[in-house]
């Protein structure tokens, strides 16, 4: 399980994000909400990264709905996170830390779900999250978290990896992210439709109406 598991992965799904820094609580950017994966250690702020890790390798975490997420972007460099459900939120590609609790029955069944948690899954998945994939992996063996020689090479020409089984993400759809509180959307948002450009008046009257004389 060691070769398919990177040694600082568990321990970022176990640590506690958005506390206030103790070094920098007065100032405006002083939430916990940064890993550094060369420490392996507790969440920091941004001040703490500029003066600490500067030249260390970090992942920003960021939230949808007071659960923990991080850019599909950042993640995908250090990551092979194949079989991870993703999400669009804020225009931004997402996937969320750790299972979620599971929302109320709708009565209506999903024909894809998570093979740990069993939540409804958008798409043809295997996990909702990093942490159900590392279940997943401790259980059956049949995944891995570890980059392979191919995708990094895909990765040094920028040409993304798979968030999906077979499907690569083109680099040259960036994403951004409006701030670090983010709304969960479904991720087919990412192409919105372009409304259609309003109709022509066909029957506007041209030059100046003349009303006609009254009679004498």
């Amino acid at each position: 399980m060691t070769m398919l598991v990177p040694p600082w992965l568990e321990p970022l799904l176990n640590t506690a994000f958005f506390s206030i820094c103790r070094t920098h609580g007065d100032a405006a950017r002083s939430e916990c909400n940064m890993y550094c994966l060369d420490c392996n250690d507790n969440a920091f702020c941004f001040y703490c990264r500029s003066s600490k890790h500067k030249d260390h390798q970090v992942i920003q975490i960021r939230r949808s709905s007071y659960h923990d997420v991080v850019r599909v972007s950042e993640i995908q460099k250090v990551l092979d996170i194949s079989g991870v459900q993703t999400y669009v939120i804020n225009s931004a590609r997402v996937l969320f830390l750790n299972e979620r609790p599971q929302p109320k029955s709708t009565g209506k069944a999903s024909s894809h779900v998570c093979e740990i948690c069993g939540r409804s899954l958008l798409d043809t998945f295997r996990f909702c999250s990093l942490g159900c994939k590392l279940v997943g992996i401790k259980r059956n063996g049949n995944a891995s978290f570890i980059l392979d020689s191919k995708n990094e090479v895909a990765l040094q020409r920028g040409e993304g990896i798979s968030s999906r089984e077979g499907r690569v993400i083109p680099s040259s759809k960036k994403e951004e992210l409006f701030g670090d509180q983010l709304r969960e959307g479904s991720q087919h948002d990412i192409y919105p439709t372009t409304p259609p450009p309003p109709p022509s008046n066909s029957r506007r009257r041209k030059g100046i109406p003349h009303r006609a004389p009254l009679g004498s």
